[in-house]
């Protein structure tokens, strides 16, 4: 990839593949190496990678791991909801009950994967400050 900076000098940046940076965002590993820990806790970011010393606290993934966990949940739950209560006819409480556990459930486990895959993806694409060469 050639990026130009404004006194048309090009500067050569190496290729990052983005499906393997957001699957290793994913599992909540470094985009770089694969192998350390990507978050310090349940969404905090560490500063750089225990292994590769990648420098991580460049990141900007900001709110969209939560709008990406909306969409998804809204996108799962809502079809789910209605075929359960056109099929079943359960008492509204339960149905109420068994959805939010759900919802709840899937936004947790959902939210720290993403927040990864986002990283991976702003890393792979040299966003923020991932793409300077020191």
């Amino acid at each position: 990839m050639m990026a130009s900076t404004d006194t048309d000098i090009t500067i050569e940046t190496p290729e990052r593949p983005l499906r393997i940076a957001m699957l290793r965002g994913w599992r909540c590993k470094c985009p770089n190496c694969g192998s350390g820990a990507l978050l310090k806790s349940y969404l905090k970011v560490n500063d750089t990678c225990t292994v590769c010393r990648q420098e991580l606290q460049h990141h900007r993934a900001d709110d969209a791991p939560a709008y990406l966990t909306i969409l998804i949940v809204g996108h799962l739950m809502i079809p789910l909801l209605h075929y359960a209560f056109v099929t079943w006819r359960p008492e509204p409480l339960t149905l109420f009950t068994i959805f939010a556990v759900g919802s709840v459930g899937l936004s947790l486990y959902l939210l720290p994967r993403l927040k990864g895959a986002v990283i991976g993806f702003q890393w792979s694409r040299h966003m923020g400050g991932f793409g300077e060469q020191r």
